[in-house]
């Protein structure tokens, strides 16, 4: 089932201004030397298991979907090693807290 925040306006904004930040290209593609269009922004850190990050523009990363395929298992939703390591390289501020539902917008 689909996390209703994916389908909230809040979140389509905050995809597209992700994206054209990224000029629709995948950035992991980027990183190889290769420009590939970007369908797909991913969490670094995931929703799940991070929600005051979910509309941070730092935690999120333009991908093609083959490259959005190879950051989490499919079958578990567990990061793979590749999602790990941009976790790892990624520096993400503390997140400024409202109230226990709601996280200000970075």
């Amino acid at each position: 089932m689909v996390n209703p925040f994916y389908k909230s306006s809040r979140w389509l904004k905050k995809r597209d201004r992700a994206l054209r930040r990224d000029h629709y290209e995948c950035q992991e593609c980027k990183r190889y030397g290769k420009a590939t269009p970007a369908t797909t922004v991913h969490h670094i850190l995931p929703v799940q298991d991070y929600p005051q990050y979910r509309l941070l523009l730092a935690n999120l990363l333009s991908l093609c979907s083959t490259c959005h395929n190879q950051m989490h298992d499919r079958v578990t939703d567990a990061l793979t090693e590749k999602g790990i390591r941009w976790q790892e390289r990624t520096v993400l501020p503390p997140p400024i807290v409202c109230n226990s539902d709601t996280t200000l917008d970075r």
